[in-house]
């Protein structure tokens, strides 16, 4: 019988779907740069739905690639344009929330839940899961754990891996893990699940987790600044952090250009000040104190800092609607960026007190190469992730000669400069299709080789997300240098 028949006959007619039009959907991502061929895509609806499909595939060969909300910036969540056709599986069906324990601050959900659906789940028993995303009303949790989301509460809370107990996971030989511990504590040898968070789909398919809560904060209090720069940025960094501690949920920079990019392209969002700046800062406090004494207490270092020169105007949110517009420009950034033309998306971290100057030396490298490009600046610079985003209008793109390859090259001197500070080429987006061979020349040849060693462990045959996360041969990193 054929891979589909099989799958039909294990899984029912409607849960393989082989029509182009029911395919298109799944295998071209959402930016419509990455596309390729898939055998068929399969809508399972349980764990054990899942692990007949990955039997099946594995006994004819057949690639699988595990697809979730398909958000993915770096072609991570479609199929590879060569090489074999994939079985495509997408665990939308499977959106259950389990259980939630308050008293553990923990729940248990299937992948397949979006990621929005399990932060309100948790808030209606006065709890959070502090995962937060643009993508959050679409991505799965099951995506976010394998690529190890970051987003906008990593300063407080920590990355998705810091937010996971346990999983419960397919392996490519189509066995069960079931590692839904919801323990802060056990130590009876390796925690398994770490092989799985960003692992990418390429180690097994995460068919459910078991997910740290916190408690809900019951008061917030948002502020968007205008500042003199990124330094000044830094400085009311810790201020804030020296002020408020742990208080201090998000603390996000964006340049003007990003600004504009949103107000002109993403509609319904409003200018967060009267003028034009430079630089801006979101910065949150979120606390289970009163909330006239959390936003007293935001005002105060907001006047330190006018006062200090740093902070050039400000507007403080008086109300959870104004809170919640101002956290839609910063959310709204992907859409623009989309609309406003062609970006090449970086996604380095570096130490946060590099941040100014990683910025300064990545702008001088690409306008070595294109002088006078404008560069949009998105940063959760809490924890020193900068999303810088050389921008091509679409007539630009369209008449530039080499365009892919003047893309990669400029992408490469952004990555050499992180690098260059200590840094890394990927801090939350992952590596996908896009950044195989920044793998092959940034990560030490040991580090490469032991992630080779698991891989052939779990996946002997190598069919689970062939041509993502490892590059595609073994190597010796090469010298980088810095763009001094």
């Amino acid at each position: 019988m054929s891979l589909v028949a099989q799958l039909q006959a294990a899984l029912g007619a409607d849960a393989v779907l082989i029509a182009q039009a029911d395919v298109a959907g799944h295998v071209q991502d959402w930016r419509g740069r990455y596309r390729g061929p898939a055998a068929c895509v399969v809508l399972p609806s349980s764990t054990r739905q899942v692990a007949a499909a990955v039997r099946i595939a594995g006994q004819l060969r057949v690639p699988v690639l595990a697809q979730g909300g398909n958000t993915s910036l770096c072609g991570g969540a479609v199929p590879w344009p060569d090489g074999a056709a994939p079985m495509l599986l997408n665990l939308a069906r499977m959106r259950s929330v389990r259980s939630i324990d308050a008293a553990n601050n923990s729940m248990e959900v299937d992948a397949g839940c979006v990621l929005a659906s399990v932060q309100q789940a948790a808030r209606e028993r006065q709890r959070l899961y502090p995962v937060s995303l643009g993508a959050e009303g679409s991505c799965q949790i099951g995506g976010t754990i394998a690529t190890n989301a970051g987003g906008t509460g990593v300063l407080r809370y920590g990355t998705t891996r810091e937010n996971v107990l346990g999983l419960e996971v397919v392996l490519p030989d189509g066995q069960i893990w079931n590692g839904l511990y919801r323990l802060r504590k056990n130590n009876t040898g390796l925690d398994l699940k770490h092989l799985f968070i960003g692992s990418e789909g390429t180690l097994g398919v995460i068919t459910a987790a078991s997910l740290k809560l916190h408690p809900l904060p019951t008061a917030q209090a948002v502020a968007w600044l205008a500042v003199a720069s990124p330094r000044a940025a830094l400085q009311m960094l810790d201020l804030c952090q020296t002020r408020y501690g742990a208080s201090l949920a998000a603390f996000e920079m964006m340049n003007g250009l990003q600004l504009r990019n949103v107000l002109e392209h993403v509609p319904g969002r409003r200018p967060p000040l009267p003028a034009a700046y430079d630089w801006h800062l979101l910065v949150e406090l979120a606390d289970t104190r009163a909330e006239p004494a959390l936003t007293a207490a935001l005002e105060e270092v907001l006047l330190q800092g006018l006062a200090q020169d740093l902070v050039l105007d400000a507007s403080l949110a008086t109300s959870g609607a104004q809170r919640a517009a101002l956290w839609a420009v910063r959310h709204s950034v992907s859409e623009a960026n989309k609309k406003a033309g062609i970006g090449w998306t970086t996604d380095c971290a570096v130490p946060v007190s590099a941040v100014p100057e990683f910025i300064a030396r990545a702008t001088r490298a690409v306008h070595r190469t294109l002088p006078g490009l404008p560069i949009a600046i998105v940063a959760h610079l809490g924890d020193g992730n900068v999303h810088f985003i050389p921008l091509l209008s679409f007539g630009q793109w369209n008449a530039l000669a080499h365009g892919p390859a003047t893309a990669h090259a400029v992408q490469h001197a952004i990555h050499e400069v992180a690098h260059a500070l200590g840094g890394s080429f990927s801090a939350e987006h992952g590596i996908g299709q896009l950044l195989t061979q920044e793998m092959a020349l940034f990560k030490p040849a040991v580090e490469i080789d032991m992630m080779r060693g698991i891989k052939g462990l779990l996946d002997p045959h190598q069919l689970f997300n062939p041509g993502r996360l490892l590059p595609a041969t073994p190597h010796r990193p090469k010298g980088v240098s810095s763009d001094e």
